[in-house]
């Protein structure tokens, strides 16, 4: 009788999806605002989610969080480099989106959106204006 082959190695879970971009790690590191443009332009970006789209929905990418801060109603968009610079109190789902998403994203809530935080707990944060950052993506 016939057995069918098991795909992957054998007690090999599937790797877990790394939510990080290096390049932008680099850059904000070096706190080079050219080499952030850079890497927002060619690279993921890793965002805190409320709530993160279906597993059955690939292109459903969930519901993005942003600050609004209570005395002001201004909002802000919380991007990182790396989801373990995420801080603890802000909900637990991340998603990794494209250079495309994040200029959409901009365009669609610049009116919106007050300000751009870059890994703002640390360890090398930036912050900036969304029309910067959609200057640099659309550079």
């Amino acid at each position: 009788m016939a057995q069918r082959k098991k795909s992957g190695r054998p007690g090999k879970a599937a790797e877990p999806m790394e939510f990080t971009s290096p390049a932008l790690a680099a850059a904000l590191e070096k706190q080079d605002i050219a080499a952030v443009a850079l890497a927002l332009r060619h690279g993921n970006t890793v965002v805190p989610l409320v709530k993160p789209g279906p597993r059955d929905k690939p292109l459903d990418g969930g519901e993005v969080w942003t600050y609004r801060d209570p005395n002001t109603g201004e909002v802000a968009l919380l991007l990182f480099s790396d989801a373990a610079n995420k801080p603890a109190n802000l909900p637990p789902a991340v998603g990794l989106q494209s250079p495309a998403w994040l200029r959409t994203f901009l365009k669609r809530y610049e009116s919106t959106i007050t300000t751009v935080f870059l890994d703002i707990a640390g360890p090398h944060p930036m912050q900036a204006a969304p029309a910067e950052l959609l200057k640099a993506l659309d550079a």
